[in-house]
């Protein structure tokens, strides 16, 4: 009888963790090079993980070398009770140069051009308002799409977590790149946000 209660009271402890996990959520975002967007979500508080990937084309399982028709994308997974969906979405636009219609910043070509993957219609709304803010309050055009939600693949595994294991080679790479400055001028006091 003894070792039963046992076995229950692990069980029930499993599944408050798995209930715990399924109140989670997921939001895709495609921010020109995934390092960077993998890295400013990985930081925000309220988010469980981020993965690098490829998001939005058509052929199955690409790859670094082979992802035509596929944007970098990041794999946003969240706790909504700390982080609401609205609030990923103004970080990653806060995180982007919102205006380039080239990609972003120093990564140039189809995939590095940005995007909000929507799940349902409420997403969509979300991350429709915001482009309508931004474009208002920065004056330009926005060319973030808000893009129907779409298979998600991950990354090969030398991509993942890339600043954090490499932090001096991302550190050329974003000095680099500029992306500090063009931030700067994009979003002012607002930058990284």
């Amino acid at each position: 009888m003894k070792s039963l209660l046992i076995a229950a009271a692990v069980l029930a402890v499993g599944s408050v963790g798995t209930e715990a996990s399924a109140a989670n959520k997921t939001a895709v975002f495609a921010g020109g090079c995934f390092w960077s967007v993998e890295k400013f979500f990985e930081a925000t508080p309220g988010v469980i993980n981020a993965v690098s990937g490829y998001a939005g084309g058509t052929t199955a399982n690409p790859t670094y070398e082979n992802h035509k028709g596929h944007l970098e994308a990041v794999k946003v997974t969240y706790d909504p009770a700390k982080i609401t969906y609205a609030q990923l979405v103004d970080r990653f636009y806060h995180n982007i140069d919102p205006t380039d219609p080239r990609g972003q910043i120093c990564d140039t070509g189809p995939s590095y051009r940005t995007a909000v993957f929507a799940a349902n219609a409420e997403e969509r709304a979300v991350a429709e308002a915001a482009k309508a803010k931004y474009a208002k309050e920065l004056g330009a055009t926005i060319t973030v799409t808000t893009r129907n939600a779409a298979p998600f693949w991950n990354a090969e595994g030398y991509h993942q977590d890339f600043a954090k294991k490499n932090p001096a080679h991302y550190e050329r790479y974003r000095i680099g790149c500029g992306r500090d400055r063009v931030l700067k001028v994009v979003w002012g006091a607002q930058a990284g946000r």
